[in-house]
């Protein structure tokens, strides 16, 4: 056989090596993709729940109620300057009283032992009150409007917020499976280069050089599987959504 022949048939059967190899990589890097591949809600299931979870929304909310009520006892201030008055007296009670006839006067005198009862109603009309009544009632009312729009305004920051984190974390996800792709090649190229350079068919610099691409590409992987774990909490913390 001519080494010609033999150099050929050395190649190929490496090619079907590197080819199992590759074939072998591929399906386990496939599976580590699928561990990290996540069940992501919906956008607006997430919204929801963060409006929902949501402590200082939840207080804003609070002030506006806190608010209408001032404005319904504003609105009652009026009935203090009306009302009913009752009172009960009961002891003794001596009477005395004067009878004149012609030149002779008369005194009489009793003592009576006895309960009275009194009921009236009142009605007071202070000015500053009829005048300042109805400034009072506009400032309640434009304080709960003011509260109303501070609501909607924490809500739309919400929503936004909710979005960005929910877009990041599918960038993180997608970031991760490429990266996850390069680690796989990464790996197969790395088998080649070994098997070359056990075999001498390699210079020691180019398996060094092959070697450090591998070395950057698992550290570029890990970093974004760290960084998709930190989006996945941060979305997790905000919405209070558990993210499988």
């Amino acid at each position: 056989m001519k080494p010609t022949l033999k150099v050929l048939i050395a190649v190929f059967i490496l090619s079907l090596v590197n080819y199992s190899v590759y074939a072998q990589d591929s399906i386990v890097d496939v599976n580590q993709k699928e561990l990290f591949k996540l069940l992501i809600p919906e956008l607006e299931v997430l919204i929801d729940s963060a409006l929902a979870n949501n402590g200082m929304l939840g207080y804003r909310k609070d002030e506006i109620e806190v608010k209408k009520a001032n404005l319904k006892s504003k609105r009652r201030n009026w009935t203090r300057n009306f009302g009913i008055q009752a009172d009960t007296r009961y002891g003794n009670f001596n009477n005395f009283s004067n009878n004149v006839s012609g030149s002779n006067t008369v005194t009489l005198s009793s003592a009576t032992t006895q309960t009275n009862y009194g009921v009236g109603l009142y009605l007071k009309i202070p000015v500053f009150d009829i005048f300042n009544r109805k400034s009072e009632i506009k400032q309640a009312k434009t304080e709960i409007s003011q509260a109303e729009n501070l609501v909607k305004f924490q809500e739309d920051e919400i929503k936004e917020i909710v979005i960005r984190y929910y877009e990041d974390l599918i960038l993180k996800e997608n970031l991760l499976e490429i990266q996850a792709t390069n680690l796989s090649d990464a790996k197969v190229n790395m088998e080649m280069a070994k098997k070359e350079f056990t075999n001498g068919q390699i210079e020691i610099y180019e398996y060094i050089r092959i070697s450090d691409i591998t070395a950057g590409v698992t550290a570029e992987f890990e970093k974004a599987k760290s960084n998709l774990l930190l989006a996945k909490k941060l979305l997790e913390n905000y919405t209070g959504v558990q993210i499988n």
